[in-house]
């Protein structure tokens, strides 16, 4: 058994499948005061983690709440669902929409009218939702720490070859005999660990309808700063990060301001966070970064599998890019014409408590009718906000 794993572990460290031909782990060693990435310190995002989210919980509460209160930002009284094990079991294990044929069922197992398990139904479903006080911590602690990243992504870039080696040079992006500056580990171990913290918390986190490209996106950009740690691909690392920092802060900056009630600084920093995140985004990471990570790199040495392995992750975050390109692209152009506050196309907003009672009159105007007017049931034209 010994045995069987440690050929298995000689055969997936081989240099072949993580470097190009003529490189491999001999070049990693430390030599004539040159420090170079080591797997060891990945162990250190752990600790750093579990900081953030003990940094967190204190923000929080000493700086997120507090700010909440100087910017108005209240929660809406909720009335709670009465305690009914029938409506519970239902809503737990099957579904918490239920359709119009099982209500009237859940009507007669619960003893509950047909009015009264919807309007159980909904309290249930605001029962889950999180409070805008607690959107409002989660966003204000986003914001400081992408706008802290983002400044310490630029640190790391100080170094006027950096830009110019990965930028202009492709085959620097997968240099393995480029040195480690300090502040680049600081920024690789914020980062990691920011993102492992984001994983670890993704339980208590304000779910959204994105909730699985999240999951996607996060361990997507764990594996990518691993793997371009692990093989010192630091520079071409350094760089994508630094573009997804960019644009994250302008997105928290305007959540923050919408729970506050703040329309038009709202607009303001949603249409500069779509800008930003389009040409960062949509322009300059797949036709400027894996353009230099992926074509040019062809013409210098043969394909191996840790080319695929890192284009590939980063491919996956584009086709994420694109889905959330849609999604911000449709918000923008519901609040342009009537200037309105943007409405998050990935979140659910709370129901009120006539939502219910309007979408019955409707219901029975239909059948009443014999049928909707030209085939369609009348539009709901409430949107909900930005959550």
């Amino acid at each position: 058994m010994l045995s069987t794993l440690s050929r298995l572990r000689e055969l997936i460290w081989q240099d072949w499948i993580w470097f190009p031909p003529g490189l491999g782990w001999a070049d990693l060693q430390d030599h004539d005061g040159k420090v170079y990435p080591k797997m060891g310190d990945l162990w250190f995002t752990l600790p750093v983690a579990l900081c953030f989210l003990l940094i967190r919980q204190v923000f929080e509460r000493t700086v997120g709440t507090p700010m909440a209160g100087l910017l108005g930002v209240k929660d809406k009284h909720r009335v709670s669902a009465t305690p009914n094990p029938a409506l519970e079991a239902y809503f737990c294990r099957t579904s918490k929409h239920p359709e119009p044929s099982c209500i009237e069922s859940l009507s007669k197992t619960s003893g509950y009218s047909v009015r009264q398990v919807q309007r159980w139904f909904r309290r249930r479903r605001n029962q889950d939702r999180p409070s805008k006080v607690k959107k409002f911590q989660e966003a204000s602690w986003r914001f400081t720490f992408y706008l802290i990243a983002f400044f310490a992504g630029l640190w790391a870039l100080i170094d006027v070859s950096i830009f110019t080696g990965v930028v202009m040079r492709s085959n620097a992006s997968f240099s393995s005999l480029q040195p480690l500056l300090p502040s680049q580990y600081w920024y690789y171990m914020l980062e990691l660990g920011f993102y492992v913290s984001l994983v670890l918390s993704v339980a208590t986190d304000v779910k959204r309808k994105d909730f699985k490209e999240q999951i996607v996106h996060h361990v997507a950009t764990i594996l990518l700063i691993s793997f371009s740690w692990l093989v010192n691909y630091i520079r071409a690392g350094t760089l994508i990060m630094l573009v997804h920092d960019t644009s994250d802060s302008l997105m928290e900056s305007a959540k923050i301001f919408n729970y506050a009630g703040w329309r038009r600084t709202c607009n303001f920093f949603f249409t500069m966070f779509a800008a930003v995140f389009i040409v960062t985004r949509l322009v300059i990471l797949p036709f400027w970064i894996i353009h230099t990570t992926w074509v040019y790199p062809l013409t210098l040495y043969p394909a191996f599998p840790g080319f695929y392995f890192f284009n590939g992750l980063l491919i996956v975050l584009q086709c994420l890019h694109v889905f959330w390109a849609i999604l911000i692209l449709r918000m923008v152009v519901k609040f342009l014409p009537g200037n309105h506050i943007v409405a998050d196309e990935r979140s659910d907003h709370e129901e009120s408590e006539t939502e219910d009672e309007d979408a019955e009159h409707s219901r029975k105007e239909v059948s009443k009718n014999g049928h909707a007017q030209n085939g369609h049931t009348p539009l709901n034209n409430n949107h909900g906000k930005m959550e």
